[in-house]
């Protein structure tokens, strides 16, 4: 059985906790967590304030700590012979490049994961302070949309 077979069967506080840390690690942004959440069947709003949080915490240790993980990055990325930007990264820039720290925050949870987003926004030369400013904005109105939309959509198709 794995972590969310468990999870899914366990308790209300360990089901949240399980979210929690979800949102916490890398790549795990609110379109995912919210929606299964939801699907639980625990409390959208609940499910939405831990799922903000976590990705919040990614946040701000992404923007406190960010030459530390630069510099951890580029040696895994020089270990596995990664030369040139990836897609991403490029779609980022291009993004960044247009709209600024605003465009690319909104934009990120659906094109490219909050964290990443931060991340590369650092890299191209933005605040810490406007990073991690745009990217709560940006996390705190797409966790609207995605607990509204999950708590809505499901219950219109009877999955909750």
């Amino acid at each position: 059985m794995n972590l969310l077979e468990w999870a899914q069967n366990a308790n209300s506080v360990w089901q949240y906790l399980v979210l929690f840390l979800l949102a916490v690690a890398p790549w795990m942004d609110v379109s995912i967590i919210v929606p299964l959440g939801v699907l639980w069947g625990l409390s959208p709003i609940g499910v939405g304030v831990t799922a903000f949080i976590g990705n919040l915490l990614l946040i701000l240790l992404l923007g406190l700590f960010f030459k530390q993980f630069s510099a951890w990055r580029t040696k895994r990325r020089m270990r596995k012979g990664i030369t040139g930007p990836t897609k991403k990264e490029t779609r980022s820039k291009k993004i960044w490049e247009k709209y600024g720290i605003p465009g690319l925050a909104l934009l990120a949870p659906i094109l490219v994961g909050t964290d990443i987003a931060a991340v590369l926004a650092l890299t191209f030369g933005s605040s810490r302070r406007h990073v991690i400013g745009w990217m709560t904005t940006s996390l705190a109105v797409w966790t609207i949309v995605f607990t509204v939309c999950s708590m809505y959509g499901f219950s219109f198709f009877n999955l909750i």
